[in-house]
């Protein structure tokens, strides 16, 4: 994914047992950059441990949406 640069927005699935973990999520938009990053279908899942896991990488904004 890393030759990909030119995403504006990335939806990444963050939920265990059956998607990424927010580590795994980290990893990957660090990967690719994407602009501006969605976690989806996170459940129960702590959403401000992407925020963290991301917070240095200033070219990703990522958008947590309230459901």
């Amino acid at each position: 994914m890393s030759k990909y640069s030119f995403f504006d927005i990335a939806l990444l699935l963050m939920n265990l047992p059956y998607t990424m973990t927010p580590e795994m999520v980290a990893d990957s938009a660090k990967a690719f950059k994407p602009k501006m990053l969605y976690p989806y279908h996170y459940g129960n899942t702590d959403t401000s441990r992407i925020v963290d896991l991301l917070k240095s990488v200033k070219k990703i904004e990522v958008r947590i949406r309230k459901m």
